[in-house]
């Protein structure tokens, strides 16, 4: 079986979110580099706009994490807390958020993208020509680069695709290249 007909099956063809049946579709939480149960939630279109930036955040639309942050699925209260700490300065979701569990594992990926961040305090990595990375984008080498602890040279002109950020240091992403796993310079990459 699929991850999406998992999903479909474990939502009853909602959205994790909302109780939506409308657009659906398989959303991999950042982070994560690859599709599986335990990382995807299944969301509407209304949902997936939102959540990837693409539509203005509407309040109103996510009260529904008053259910959903109570989901038995860690990928979807992960999602839940992100969406809460976007909205914090609401007044009611920094009430939920204060009810919410999450274990360490947990609250260690859900903080991975910096949303529990004040805008002031968040590290920004930016690509050669300063254009804003985000987690998952796709990138391409510039330049050769040597893989220290390893004979591999990444070629210029590599793209490298669903990409970690490093959220301590804004010059250092994560990304596979020739399947391996290798941190990266932002100064080397250009967005694709």
């Amino acid at each position: 079986m699929s991850v999406l007909q998992t999903l479909q099956d474990r939502s009853n063809n909602t959205c994790e979110l909302c109780a939506s049946t409308n657009g659906l579709t398989q959303y991999t939480i950042p982070p994560s580099l690859n599709e599986n149960v335990g990382n995807d939630v299944l969301v509407c279109k209304t949902c997936l706009d939102q959540i990837n930036g693409d539509a203005e955040l509407d309040t109103n639309h996510w009260r529904c994490l008053n259910d959903s942050m109570w989901n038995e699925n860690v990928a979807v209260q992960i999602m839940a807390w992100r969406m809460l700490q976007r909205l914090r300065n609401e007044g009611w979701p920094k009430d939920l958020l204060d009810m919410m569990y999450l274990d360490d594992e947990a609250l260690a990926l859900a903080r991975a993208t910096g949303e529990h961040e004040e805008e002031a305090n968040k590290i920004i990595h930016r690509d050669v020509n300063g254009v804003i990375l985000q987690p998952g984008d796709a990138v391409v080498l510039i330049k050769d680069l040597k893989v220290k602890g390893s004979s591999m040279v990444a070629k210029q002109g590599t793209a490298v695709r669903n990409i970690r950020l490093d959220h301590e240091n804004d010059k250092f992403i994560e990304g596979r290249v020739d399947s391996q796993q290798i941190v990266i310079i932002t100064d080397y990459v250009k967005k694709i």
